[in-house]
């Protein structure tokens, strides 16, 4: 893909979800980016300030799409992979930088009994991750898990360089098993919204009986 090529300029234009032209993003992009910096430097910047100015936290997912604008996450404390990933996507894109939102199954080998007794699976699905063009490469980056939390469950938190993959990592510093990744579906300019609530109707149909939609928590 070249920078010039249509399908690159979906990258760099904001849309329903990943709103990058809305105050409240800029605002954000602003404050966490110096003029002086060079494209990775703000990267880096964005991706630390996303990563841990809101706590990783999966509970009551909405159903609305609303719920999903990026401009909407930025004024909370905390949110999920998807939330968190798309913050990012904005961000980069209000300072220039193309990005894109990728989505993936992974299982988590943390708290497994606690998850396994909500999710009926340890499988997580439909995990966000975002990509950022730096370079003349994709590369990802997962903000998920702030540096809290990680210190909390006592795994390493990710580190992003932007010049290498930042992914969850297999192993925790102990040895034992932390994630794994099994499905990719790819990477899209925007949030596939229906897509989404298809596989999450598909593996977690029990939880969609619930009055206040999915519910489940890492941090508790």
């Amino acid at each position: 893909m070249t920078a010039n090529s249509k399908a690159f300029e979906s990258y760099l234009q904001p849309n329903f979800f990943t709103d990058s032209t809305h105050e409240n993003i800029i605002a954000f992009a602003e404050k966490h980016t110096q003029p002086a910096q060079n494209e990775i430097e703000k990267a880096l910047s964005l991706y630390y300030a996303v990563r841990d100015n809101f706590w990783y936290n999966p509970n009551q997912i909405s159903m609305r799409k609303e719920d999903f604008k990026a401009s909407v996450q930025i004024a909370r404390t905390e949110g999920h992979c998807i939330d968190k990933a798309n913050v990012l996507a904005a961000c980069a894109r209000a300072v220039g930088i193309p990005s894109r939102l990728g989505f993936a199954n992974v299982t988590n080998h943390i708290a497994t009994e606690k998850l396994e007794k909500i999710l009926g699976t340890n499988i997580l699905v439909f995990h966000g991750y975002t990509e950022l063009f730096l370079n003349g490469n994709w590369v990802k980056a997962t903000p998920a898990f702030n540096k809290r939390l990680c210190e909390k469950l006592g795994v390493e938190p990710l580190y992003f360089d932007g010049e290498h993959d930042s992914v969850f990592q297999q192993y925790s510093p102990s040895g034992s098993k932390f994630m794994e990744y099994l499905h990719d579906y790819g990477q899209f300019a925007e949030l596939p919204f229906e897509m989404m609530i298809g596989e999450w109707k598909k593996y977690y149909s029990h939880l969609f009986s619930l009055p206040n939609g999915l519910s489940l928590s890492l941090n508790n």
